[in-house]
């Protein structure tokens, strides 16, 4: 079995990449057994799928979510949804490890009263990639957005307010937490294309949990 590179490297204190903006290393870490676990069962009532974007291309990820809403996309556009297209039925709960991760991330990061209500399961197979976009299809843009990394690792990209901003390269391991917001909310932001590799937990998988207050 392969490890991440990531994952030999040592322990990274937090890391400012923008005024509000702060990649937490390895927060999640210790929980990732149990968080994965929590994401089988949502995944099981909802399986992850390659959602279709309003200009007719297949996204490279594969996506579920859970909570009181979740993140669609389809020839009519991108939205939050009450109900899964996939299964027609609500969306799994928020797993209550999943939630509680989430808040105390955003508090360690100077958001204390974060209460997601969305939480958007990004599966990556080797090669797959998010090209820089911007969250803004949540109605408070207020609260952060809090980014879990399980798994193998990824090159996160971090950009400006505007798409031809240049973007910073960071690399983000297994438990690594990346949390914006303030007057960074709505910076770009994707990862480039996953290598090959193999995760002890994960296998050749990397699993992006992106928590948000949409409603």
């Amino acid at each position: 079995m392969t490890f991440d590179l990531f994952d030999t490297l040592p322990p990274m204190p937090e890391q400012f990449i923008g005024a509000r903006s702060i990649v937490l290393r390895g927060f999640a870490q210790a929980e990732a057994p149990a968080l994965l676990a929590a994401i089988d069962l949502v995944l099981a009532a909802s399986p992850a799928r390659s959602m279709i974007t309003p200009g007719g291309r297949p996204m490279s990820v594969a996506s579920a979510s859970c909570g009181d809403v979740g993140w669609v996309t389809d020839a009519q556009g991108y939205r939050y949804a009450a109900i899964d297209p996939l299964t027609r039925a609500p969306w799994p709960p928020m797993p209550p490890a999943l939630h509680g991760l989430a808040r105390r991330a955003a508090t360690a990061a100077g958001f204390p009263d974060f209460a997601p209500d969305s939480c958007l399961i990004n599966v990556y197979a080797p090669g797959a990639k998010m090209s820089l976009h911007q969250d803004r299809d949540e109605r408070d843009l207020a609260a952060p957005i809090v980014s879990v990394s399980l798994g193998i690792g990824a090159t996160f990209l971090f950009g400006g307010l505007r798409r031809i901003d240049p973007a910073q390269r960071v690399m983000l391991g297994h438990g690594d937490v990346v949390v914006w917001g303030g007057d960074d909310r709505l910076r770009f932001h994707g990862i480039l294309p996953v290598r090959d590799a193999v995760h002890p937990l994960t296998g050749r998988r990397r699993i992006n949990l992106t928590f948000r207050r949409a409603r």
